[in-house]
């Protein structure tokens, strides 16, 4: 009798818990209610833990600030850089004059004045220094909360305390921010672009 008892307590607590588990799904939807308006959130997906954010703001393509020359980038963010010129290759023979701005901690951003826009390009990026400061004023060395606090009003907790990675992705997928925390703590910051153009 006491084993019939306990079989179906344990029955009754694991459904119990399986039916208040909330899909990733409806996770995502749920924090897109709570996305702030200046970042113009389109969607967001969830996959295990990474938040994926797709975004329609100028920021998500501009992450360091509108610049007009690699000079001004340099002038304004008021650090150190080491610069290397050179070219490289994008999809197959296309070759692009590019400026590698590096610190001293190996971290480094790859730029370029495009000739459509007449401004200063993000191509790719890899952040670890906390010195260097992002547009929105994100840094290395933030919590995790600062992070999810830039992009969302409230929102519940729980929904998050999973998440080791966010991604904000341009409305055309062709550029965006990695977020990449370890435990509560922002230890990267990278940059990833697929720009098929010059």
């Amino acid at each position: 009798m006491k084993r019939i008892f306990f079989a179906i307590c344990l029955t009754l607590a694991i459904g119990s818990a399986w039916s208040q588990e909330i899909s990733s799904r409806a996770k995502a939807v749920r924090m897109l209610s709570f996305a702030r308006p200046e970042y113009q959130v389109k969607d967001i997906k969830i996959f295990a833990d990474t938040m994926t954010i797709y975004s329609l703001s100028d920021y998500v393509v501009y992450p360091f600030g509108v610049w007009d020359n690699v000079e001004q980038f340099i002038t304004n963010s008021q650090l150190q850089w080491y610069r290397e010129s050179g070219y490289k290759q994008f999809y197959d023979t296309m070759s692009v004059s590019v400026n590698t701005m590096k610190r001293l901690d190996g971290s480094y951003l790859d730029i370029y004045r495009s000739i459509w826009t007449n401004k200063v390009e993000m191509i790719g990026a890899k952040i670890t220094d906390p010195d260097v400061t992002l547009a929105n004023g994100l840094h290395v060395g933030v919590s995790k909360q600062d992070v999810i606090n830039k992009f969302f009003n409230k929102h519940p907790k729980s929904y998050t305390t999973d998440i080791a990675v966010i991604k904000i992705i341009s409305g055309a997928s062709e550029v965006g921010e990695v977020y990449t925390f370890k435990g509560n703590k922002l230890r990267k910051i990278e940059v990833v672009s697929i720009y098929k153009y010059y």
